[in-house]
């Protein structure tokens, strides 16, 4: 419809306008599904190649669709560098400064990856023949902003997987078995939320970059602050700690893939993390965190 259209619709006949305009954004959407095929025609062999550009929680919620591509082969991942983020939702200060991953980035990512039995080489994409393509959800016209990120690779590339079962494998450090972990970025903050309480809790450890620690010390000044040289060692942590609390941030996609005992901040203008499987637990209000918190610390003595 043109403007004219829509004016005139809208004034006269405002049940056919909004027919219309339905029509149209499902034509768009049609138009843009078109434009980002996937080839299903790929010959079986020893080895399949993924090429991932997007942010490492995202790509960490792409694994269990490689997985399901890859089948028993392995699996060859390229990380593709600086590519320009571009979101619509206020995620405050971003630690990678306006791209999606950087080379400081891979060389964190890439020790966890390597770590996993099925993934037999982590390289930076300098345009290789690739298998699949995993930015292609990024072309389509879905809402990101709300649903699970992994179902989007399945949606894609019509693969399935049980999202309630564990991901990432790695060795739980038992170091942390007595901390409550936590990380916190400096956006997707649920309205409201206190974590001022925690301070009655013994043994608390932040695992982030230091302008979140800072910020959470403001209100826990009795956190400690772990750094980590990979993201291998982070994840370790994580799944050797008593429990994990994070909000919709990279740390929290580890600890949903490992199914670690998690507590999971959900920012309600951004729902788009789901938490699956046991162990796993989800808030947006005070008294429930508060609640969830209480339970687990109990069943973890």
């Amino acid at each position: 419809m043109n403007f004219f259209t829509k004016i005139t619709l809208k004034a006269t006949d405002r049940d056919l306008y909004h027919k219309k305009k339905l029509e149209e954004q499902n034509q768009q959407f049609l138009n843009k599904a078109n434009a980002s095929q996937v080839n299903f025609n790929i010959n079986a062999k020893p080895y399949y190649s993924f090429k991932h550009s997007g942010n490492s929680g995202d790509l960490i919620y792409s694994l269990p669709a490689v997985y399901a591509l890859a089948e028993n082969s392995s699996i060859e991942l390229y990380l593709n560098l600086d590519q320009k983020m571009n979101y619509n939702i206020e995620r405050g200060k971003h630690p990678l400064n306006g791209v999606m991953l950087n080379e400081k980035m891979f060389l964190m990512l890439q020790p966890l990856l390597l770590f996993q039995q099925q993934i037999k080489t982590c390289n930076i994409y300098h345009n290789e023949s690739i298998d699949y393509d995993l930015d292609i959800f990024r072309k389509s016209a879905f809402n990101t902003n709300s649903g699970s990120i992994a179902r989007w690779y399945f949606l894609h590339f019509a693969v399935n997987a049980d999202l309630g079962k564990s991901w990432l494998q790695v060795n739980a450090n038992s170091s942390f078995n007595d901390y409550i972990v936590i990380a916190r970025s400096l956006g997707y903050h649920s309205p409201g939320i206190d974590y001022s309480f925690l301070s009655k809790y013994k043994k608390l450890i932040f695992v982030g970059v230091p302008e979140e620690f800072e910020e959470m010390r403001l209100v826990l000044p009795t956190l400690e602050y772990q750094s980590v040289s990979n993201f291998l060692e982070l994840a370790e942590i994580i799944a050797g700690g008593k429990f994990f609390i994070g909000n919709q941030s990279f740390p929290f996609s580890i600890a949903e893939a490992l199914k670690a005992r998690r507590i999971l901040e959900v920012y309600y203008v951004c729902p788009n993390v789901i938490v699956e499987g046991i162990n796993g637990y989800d808030f947006c209000f005070q008294p429930q965190f508060e609640k969830v918190v209480e339970k687990l610390y109990r069943l973890s003595e």
